[in-house]
C-alpha cells in the first residue's frame, strides 16, 4: 500500500467529516487532484482494495467513484481499471451539479484540534456508562434541568454577567427560543422592528404568527439610533429584535456607545428587545450584552450553533425575571416540547470537564484563520469580521446580487444572495459567504478563488434572459 500514500489521508478526512463517508471520499479524491499528489491519467487502486483500507464496504466506495465521474474527475475502463480523467484539475468548478463546497451554510468549522468526533465517541461512551438510558431517551423537563441551566448561565456570563437559575432557560435551538420569545410578547398584526437587512430567521417567524417587520438602516457600527427613533415615532412597534455582535449577514458589531444609545431609544419608546447573540463568545474580549446593560428590558438568546455545533440542538436564553422564565417556558413547550436527553447530556458533560472551552478555543483559531484566508484572497473593501464566520461579499457595479450568485452556482459555488436577507428597500449589491462549512482551509481557498473569479467576470448583457 506503499504506493497509495494518499489513502492515509483519505481516510482522516472520512474520521473528522461529519457528513456521508462516500461525499467525504468524492471530495478527498478532488482534493488529491487539486494538490497535485494525484495527477492525469494516473491509475487508481481497485475499489475492493480502498474499502479494505478504508475500513468501509465496498459499496460506499462505490459509490464515492459513482459521484467522481459526474463531477469529471475519474474514468473507468471494464478490465483496464479506474483513471484520473484528462482535464479533471479544470473540471472541479465546471461541473453544473451542487456546489462541491457549500458556501451557505452559517456553521462553525470542525476543529482538526481538538479532534470532534473522537471526543464526541468518547463522551458518549462515557454518558451512557454512568446514565440511565431510559432517562436519556425519554421526555426531558422544559426549559432544562436546574444543573443545566446553572451551566448554560456559566456558559454565557462572560457576555452578560451573572444571573440567577431561574432567569435562565435551556431551549431546544435559538430559533425556537426566538420563536417563543416573540409570541410571549406580542399578538397578530404587531410591528417588530429590526435592521433593513436582517437575519432571515425573523422573517420566517413574523410570517407564522402574522407581524409586520419595519427595517431601520444601520451604518458600519450597525442599527442607527436616530432612524430606530424615528421608526419607533412612526409606528410604535412591540417588539425589537437585534443581532449587536457580528451582525449576520453584514458583520457590524456595535461599539459599547452604540448600545447604550439603543438602550436609551427602546427606553424612551418602551420597547422590549429580543437580543440575538450567535457569535459574541467567539471572540477573545467581547463587548456586554445589551441583557448586561439593561437587564430588565431585554430578552437574550445564545446559542451552541455557532460556538460549538449546531448538531447539539442547544440554545441557553436568559430573561428579565423569573415571570418570563415561566412564560417563555410555556412558549418552548408549545412550540418545541423540549431539548433531546442525549445531546443535552453531551452538552452539560462538555460544559463540566472544560472540553467545550477546548473545542471553542479551537473553532476560534480556525476561524481567524478562514477569515485571513479570505482577506488575502478576495482582498479588502468587504464586511468581514476577523473572529466571525462569514464575509459579507461586496459585488461590482455590473453584478445584481441575484445574478452574480446564480451565476456562481453555474461555477460551481453556492452563495447567498442579499434579497434573502432585505426587509425592505432595494438589495444591496452584497452576496454572503459563510467560511465554516468549507471542509478545511485548501477547500476553501479553491472555493474562494472561484468567487474572485466570478466578481471579475464581466456578465453579458444578455445573461438575465438566460437565468
Amino acid at each position: 500500500m506503499a504506493d497509495y500514500a494518499y489513502l492515509a489521508q483519505w481516510k482522516e478526512e472520512i474520521n473528522r467529516s461529519p457528513n456521508a463517508i462516500y461525499l467525504t471520499l468524492a471530495d478527498a479524491l478532488a482534493l488529491s487532484i487539486r494538490k497535485g499528489v494525484l495527477q492525469e491519467g494516473d491509475k487508481l487502486p481497485p475499489q475492493r482494495t480502498i474499502a479494505e483500507y478504508l475500513e468501509t464496504n465496498l459499496t460506499t466506495v462505490t459509490r464515492a467513484f459513482t459521484e467522481a465521474r459526474r463531477r469529471g474527475l475519474i474514468d473507468a475502463t471494464v478490465g483496464r481499471g479506474t483513471f484520473i480523467r484528462i482535464g479533471a484539475g479544470e473540471s472541479h468548478w465546471r461541473h453544473t451539479g451542487p456546489a462541491v463546497v457549500d458556501l451557505t451554510m452559517n456553521l462553525p468549522p470542525i476543529p482538526q484540534d481538538p479532534p470532534l468526533q473522537r471526543i464526541i465517541q468518547n463522551d458518549l461512551a462515557t454518558i451512557l456508562k454512568q446514565q440511565d438510558l431510559n432517562s436519556l431517551m425519554s421526555y426531558r423537563v422544559t426549559g432544562g434541568t436546574v444543573a443545566e441551566r446553572q451551566l448554560g448561565a456559566k456558559w454565557i456570563e462572560p457576555v452578560i454577567g451573572q444571573r440567577r437559575t431561574d432567569e435562565i432557560l435551556v431551549s431546544p435551538g435559538a430559533q425556537s427560543a426566538l420563536a417563543a420569545i416573540v409570541s410571549t410578547h406580542t399578538q397578530p398584526g404587531d410591528i417588530i422592528v429590526t435592521d433593513r437587512i436582517a437575519y432571515p430567521g425573523i422573517r420566517t417567524i413574523a410570517a407564522q404568527f402574522g407581524l409586520m417587520l419595519v427595517g431601520v438602516d444601520s451604518d458600519a457600527e450597525g442599527m442607527m439610533p436616530d432612524q430606530l427613533d424615528r421608526v419607533c415615532s412612526e409606528h410604535h412597534p412591540r417588539l425589537l429584535y437585534c443581532i449587536p455582535t457580528i451582525h449576520n449577514p453584514t458583520t457590524a458589531t456595535m461599539s459599547l456607545q452604540r448600545r447604550k444609545d439603543i438602550l436609551a431609544v427602546a427606553q424612551h419608546h418602551h420597547l422590549t428587545i429580543a437580543e440575538d447573540d450567535p457569535y459574541s463568545l467567539l471572540m477573545e474580549n467581547p463587548l456586554p450584552a445589551l441583557a448586561a446593560l439593561d437587564h430588565g428590558r431585554v430578552s437574550y438568546i445564545a446559542t451552541l450553533a455557532k460556538t460549538l455545533s449546531p448538531g447539539l440542538r442547544t440554545a441557553y436564553v436568559a430573561l428579565p425575571n423569573p415571570d418570563m422564565t415561566r412564560r417563555v417556558t410555556a412558549a418552548i413547550r408549545a412550540l418545541a416540547l423540549t431539548n433531546a436527553g442525549l445531546l443535552s447530556a453531551l452538552a452539560a458533560r462538555w460544559m463540566q470537564t472544560g472540553q467545550a472551552q477546548a473545542i471553542l478555543h479551537g473553532i476560534q483559531k480556525e476561524l481567524r484563520l478562514r477569515q485571513s484566508v479570505a482577506r488575502r484572497i478576495l482582498g479588502d473593501g468587504h464586511c468581514q469580521n476577523p473572529d466571525g464566520p462569514h464575509v459579507w461579499l461586496k459585488l461590482p457595479d455590473w453584478w445584481g446580487s441575484a445574478d452574480f450568485v446564480a451565476y456562481a452556482r453555474r461555477r460551481g459555488l453556492a452563495l447567498v444572495p442579499s434579497t434573502v436577507f432585505t426587509i425592505s428597500g432595494e438589495p444591496p449589491q452584497r452576496a454572503r459567504i459563510a467560511l465554516g462549512s468549507a471542509p478545511d482551509v485548501a477547500s476553501l481557498e479553491e472555493s474562494l478563488h472561484g468567487v474572485l473569479s466570478v466578481l471579475r467576470h464581466k456578465r453579458s448583457p444578455g445573461f438575465t434572459d438566460i437565468v
